[in-house]
């Protein structure tokens, strides 16, 4: 017996030592609770009409409100689902499609992407088709832009909250570390001059060359659009450091639905001599969020800098574009009219839908950070918490995923100093399954209110307690329960 349990004990890391160092790292971040709240909607799906008890997944920022525009195109265009030319030839072109294709991308393609992305931002931008590098999705981008910009060990500085994928996309493979930039909730989580100097000592105290800050803008997970005052502040750190460069991921673009979305690019361009920063400026696209299209695997990369895009343009060759995709994609980007008028509906269905999501919150006594893009809200529901602390937190998020049956992400997951605070996303989903989510909450909300009129009467007459960041979490603390949990939780 003995014999047999020590066998048991070695077999894994037998198995270890049989794969790279790189395979059996746990740096990949599966172990967030972002992730794991996936795991669990997959386990049990909702579905209005055979799984109405389901979990609805509110922790997916995908956008499916304007697939019909998508569908009625794609009828009125068979040519370019056939790969066929269009006109009165109606040639295919699937021979050619189907031959190798340079790593740079199909020409017409690049052309109407790069005349999109300009759209995007009021022609206030001109891209060059010349500078764009096609990658597999924005994942693919950030990822190739960290082996071009940084080395192993090695940071970028990025403001929080931030995507909590950055922990897997932009670390696990390249060893470059993130430094976070420190925001708060008294301002709105604007990024400062002051946590932008704190982030960048604190890099230099852990003996971390800093080689950049990333942002995302629109802001995910906060669905806001970084302010033009913000953006000149940030560049104009980029350019006091010379060693730096600054990474816009801007694949929430055209989500903006209220106030004027303003790309880093536009910044640079407006400053009295742009070439000292314009070669450390790099924009990150994707059609995933704005054309609701993240199964097609398209992202993009522009730099000014031709040896980024040089570099780059080498990576691609492990995450290409599909020569069919392309080809699809350039006939309809291609398509003014359609673009112009997609562009807008999907921003009116966008405002829509969150207007929806935020009203009902608030009819909960639920407050949200006010938004005017992205595809969630950045949720405040730390009255609902039994403890202001990051425990508090993930006990609620629990229970709201197993009880409530919403899969929501917490926002110690996106790295957040305040705890309380979780990304709900409303895209994803129809109006009546929204309706649905919207009731669940408001049933647990009711049933849990004089709870917490308790435990907050208990808590006003005991001595304050510090709070812990959220870097101490330990992602140990088990996300299934147990059933004896699930029993206490009841």
């Amino acid at each position: 017996m003995v014999s047999q349990v020590v066998a048991a004990a070695d077999e894994k890391p037998q198995q270890q030592l049989l794969l790279s160092k790189k395979a059996g790292c746990n740096s990949h971040g599966q172990d967030s609770s972002y992730f794991l709240g996936w795991q669990e909607y997959e386990k049990n799906p909702f579905d209005l009409v055979s799984n109405p008890s389901g979990i609805i997944q509110m922790g997916l920022a995908e956008n499916q409100l304007s697939f019909d525009l998508l569908e009625d195109w794609l009828e009125k265009n068979p040519h370019a689902l056939g790969l066929r030319q269009e006109g009165n030839s109606g040639a295919s072109v699937f021979r050619d499609l189907a031959l190798f294709q340079d790593y740079h991308g199909l020409p017409a393609f690049k052309n109407a992407l790069a005349r999109f992305m300009s759209e995007q931002r009021g022609h206030r931008v001109v891209f060059e088709p010349s500078n764009i590098v096609l990658t597999a999705g924005a994942t693919s981008a950030n990822e190739a832009l960290m082996f071009c910009l940084a080395d192993q060990g090695d940071a970028f500085l990025i403001p929080t909250p931030y995507y909590p994928g950055f922990d897997r996309d932009l670390k696990w493979r390249t060893g470059a570390e993130i430094v976070p930039v420190h925001c708060s909730s008294a301002d709105g989580f604007r990024v400062t001059r002051a946590a932008l100097d704190d982030a960048y000592r604190r890099a230099q105290r852990q003996r971390l060359r800093v080689k950049g800050v990333l942002i995302t803008n629109p802001s995910n997970p906060l669905g806001t659009t970084v302010p033009r005052a913000d953006l000149e502040m940030i560049v104009g750190f980029v350019a006091a450091n010379k060693g730096i460069h600054l990474i816009s991921d801007e694949i929430y673009a055209g989500t903006a639905f209220s106030d004027e979305f303003v790309s880093a690019l536009e910044i640079v361009a407006e400053l009295d001599n742009p070439t000292d920063v314009s070669d450390r400026v790099h924009v990150v696209y994707s059609l995933s969020k704005d054309l609701g299209l993240p199964g097609f695997r398209v992202g993009a990369i522009y730099s000014s800098n031709a040896g980024v895009v040089s570099a780059a343009t080498k990576m691609s060759s492990f995450g290409l574009v599909s020569s069919q995709t392309q080809y699809l994609l350039a006939a309809l980007l291609g398509d003014k009219e359609f673009t112009k008028g997609y562009v807008a509906e999907n921003k009116r269905r966008i405002k829509e839908r969150h207007d929806q999501l935020v009203e009902g919150l608030r009819e909960m006594g639920i407050g949200c950070l006010g938004s005017n893009a992205g595809l969630f809200c950045w949720v405040d529901m730390g009255h609902l918490m039994r403890s202001r602390s990051f425990a508090g937190e993930m006990e609620l998020w629990k229970k709201v995923v197993f009880e409530v049956g919403l899969n929501i992400s917490p926002g110690s997951s996106c790295h957040c100093r305040e705890p309380g605070w979780f990304r709900v996303c409303f895209a994803n989903m129809s109006a009546k399954t929204l309706d649905v989510a919207m009731e669940r909450l408001r049933s647990f909300v009711e049933s849990s209110s004089n709870v917490t009129r308790r435990a907050a009467a208990a808590a006003a007459v005991l001595p304050a307690r510090s709070i812990s960041c959220p870097l101490a979490i330990k992602w140990a603390l088990r996300l299934t329960p147990s059933t004896a949990d699930r029993k206490a939780e009841r």
